[in-house]
């Protein structure tokens, strides 16, 4: 697992999937709790850990009031 840091907004966000379209529901509900969760992809610059600013496609999953919870890295834009 790659650890990085988001520099900034994150842009050009968009929903991928909602509700029971989410592969990992019951993982998120387990682990934060139960919310309307969403996965979402959108775009910022990321540091990563000693190699750098880049922009990256970043994925990750919300629900209201609980908050953005697990980040990834989909790809590096160059």
């Amino acid at each position: 697992m790659v650890n990085f840091k988001i520099l900034g907004e994150i842009y050009d966000i968009e929903t991928i999937a909602i509700g029971r379209s989410v592969h990992i529901r019951r993982y998120l509900t387990r682990t934060y709790g139960k919310g309307r969760w969403r996965k979402i992809k959108g775009y910022a610059n990321v540091q990563l850990e000693g190699n750098g600013i880049f922009n990256a496609e970043i994925h990750w999953y919300e629900a209201h009031g609980i908050g953005r919870k697990d980040f990834k890295i989909k790809r590096i834009i160059r």
